[in-house]
């Protein structure tokens, strides 16, 4: 018998499993990112075979680098202080307040985070540019009309992460702070804002990293004096081969985003110290108080989220100012001289199976990661090691998926991995980008579980297998349809290294799109915006029923993808 307070003896057979459950997911990294984001990098400092980095200061030094940086800078600090200054109201009604259709409007909310990034550029493309309503502001070109667009992705992450834990705050502290005399504003700012402040923190530098790396957006939506580190990433490689520049650029950005990461992380560390003060609130009914809340929250979803993409379905259903379904009957075609080598719904059919594939190894990989990173080991060597088996795998995030799509170029070229000549190529570079999503998918909900009931199943006599199918499984499956929601529609809108690997003949329908928008003719721009539909649909349905999927299985543990 075991004595009290004794842990179970750890076997020969678990010890294996569980370093075979690091090395397969680092084997993964290590192939599929660290090695091609780093040859890339590596070929940019080396000349004649000797490492050379006397022309960085000429490209940190270029009137271009500072102007990219500066727009990049720019554009992401701006996109980051309104998506919390209208997430924090968003976050208040829809996760504190009960009205009809606040779960509608809260799944609402989520879907533009997972939306194809080229999708997006075109819906506020089409908003703004001549014909649209807004043509009248000239913002086409502008960074006003991306700064608009980024809003648009990154505003449902700061209402459902500030969201989540604003419903997990014990009451009793404003009830009190009430109780004394203190007003609303009062509560608000000395009680609920200081408590909300780590949640926020982290929404804020995980929107500022996706501000600061867009790619889809800006090219699409970008005019020539507008680029990003991203944008200028992929001229630099794909069209003027200067590899040394997109070099110091990448780990320019690598720099930028670790600080985020690093920061999101402390602000996570300071949530989780405090989950155990909280508990789940239910919503109560709306007070006088909550009118300009409500207010800007319903003018930001309608305006902002919706708006677009009503524009993008209605100028999809028009061509040469008529009201037609030509656009979507050309689907079937390859456009106005031939601007596309296979028909639309080809592309369609490619994008939904190498997404399913994508999906597939990233689900396992991540949750094989999840699994590992979310153990309480008491030993401190351990515990560092598990925190850099964390920081490991949000890598992909920080770097440009550009990096990654020509580096898998450069480095998988050849056999035995000559994987360039396969069409897996893209779903693996697709599952790269879509990991670090699954794992904060996955990551809070067994983080949540009391390590001391895994100890009490095995005292009792239950198997390591067992352990986890009863005690981890739950949450497990709490958190699969969200985690493979993420991972598939992530998978199916991704452009970035799918712009550089997708071979022509077997296209994905974001590059099939960026095809269409880019070429002349008014059937090529009408059915690059009826595709462009027909994405947005199919990820938005996708998001939806994982959504509702989560919220029936009653999962209180998420905290959106923080």
């Amino acid at each position: 018998m075991m004595s009290a307070g004794q842990r179970p003896r750890t076997s020969v057979t678990v010890r294996v499993a569980w370093m075979l459950a690091v090395l397969i997911p680092m084997g993964f990294l290590t192939l599929f990112f660290a090695w091609p984001a780093a040859t890339l990098i590596a070929r940019g400092f080396v000349t004649d075979g000797h490492v050379d980095f006397s022309g960085v200061w000429d490209v940190l030094t270029r009137p271009r680098t500072a102007r990219i940086v500066g727009q990049t800078l720019t554009q992401a600090i701006i996109g980051t202080f309104l998506c919390v200054a209208l997430g924090i109201p968003g976050a208040h009604i829809l996760y504190r307040r009960r009205f009809p259709g606040y779960r509608i409007l809260r799944a609402i909310v989520i879907v533009p985070f997972v939306l194809p990034s080229v999708v997006v550029g075109v819906a506020f493309h089409a908003l703004v540019t001549r014909g649209g309503p807004l043509e009248f502001l000239h913002l086409d070109g502008t960074m006003s009309a991306i700064v608009a667009a980024l809003v648009f992705f990154n505003y449902g992450l700061v209402v459902r992460t500030v969201g989540t834990m604003w419903r997990r705050l014990d009451p009793r502290a404003e009830q009190a702070a009430r109780s004394l005399g203190a007003g609303p504003r009062r509560v608000f700012f000395t009680v609920t804002l200081p408590s909300l402040m780590p949640s926020i923190a982290s929404a804020a530098s995980v929107v500022f990293l996706f501000c600061a790396t867009a790619y889809g957006v800006v090219l699409v939506l970008g005019g020539p004096a507008i680029g990003t580190v991203e944008t200028e990433i992929y001229l630099l490689t794909a069209q003027y081969l200067d590899l040394r520049g997109a070099a110091v650029l990448s780990v320019l950005q690598v720099l930028i985003i670790a600080v985020s990461l690093w920061i999101a992380d402390r602000a996570r560390r300071a949530t989780q110290t405090r989950l155990n003060m909280r508990v789940n609130t239910p919503p109560t009914a709306l007070h006088r108080g909550d009118v300009p809340a409500l207010f800007l929250t319903l003018v930001t979803v309608g305006g902002l989220l919706i708006g677009p993409m009503v524009i993008l379905v209605l100028r999809s259903l028009r061509r040469q100012g008529q009201w037609t379904l030509a656009n979507y009957r050309d689907l079937a075609g390859t456009g106005e001289r031939n601007a596309l080598l296979v028909p639309v719904w080809d592309a369609a059919y490619n994008s939904m199976v190498m997404a399913l594939a994508a999906t597939l190894i990233a689900v396992l990989v991540g949750l094989t990661v999840s699994m590992v990173v979310s153990r309480h080991p008491r030993s401190l060597a351990l515990a560092r090691g598990i925190s850099l088996l964390d920081a490991a795998f949000m890598l992909p995030l920080g770097v440009s998926a550009v990096t990654v799509g020509f580096g898998f170029l450069i480095t998988l070229n050849k056999p035995p991995l000559a994987l360039t000549r396969s069409w897996w190529i893209v779903p693996v570079a697709q599952a790269v980008v879509a990991v670090p999503l699954v794992v904060r998918t996955f990551l809070p909900a067994l983080r949540a579980i009391d390590p001391r009931q895994r100890e009490a199943a095995a005292s009792l006599g239950a198997s390591p297998a067992r352990v986890l199918a009863t005690i981890d499984g739950v949450s497990i499956l709490r958190s699969a349809g969200l985690a493979v929601g993420f991972a598939l529609a992530t998978s199916m809108g991704e452009f970035g290294a799918t712009s550089f690997l997708a071979r022509p003949q077997i296209p994905t329908l974001p590059v099939v799109i960026y095809r269409l928008v880019g070429s002349p003719g008014a059937q090529n721009q009408g059915m690059g915006l009826a595709a462009s539909v027909i994405l947005a649909l199919s990820t938005a349905a996708v998001m939806m029923a994982c959504e509702a999927f989560s919220q029936r299985t009653g999962d209180a543990t998420h905290q959106g993808v923080l």
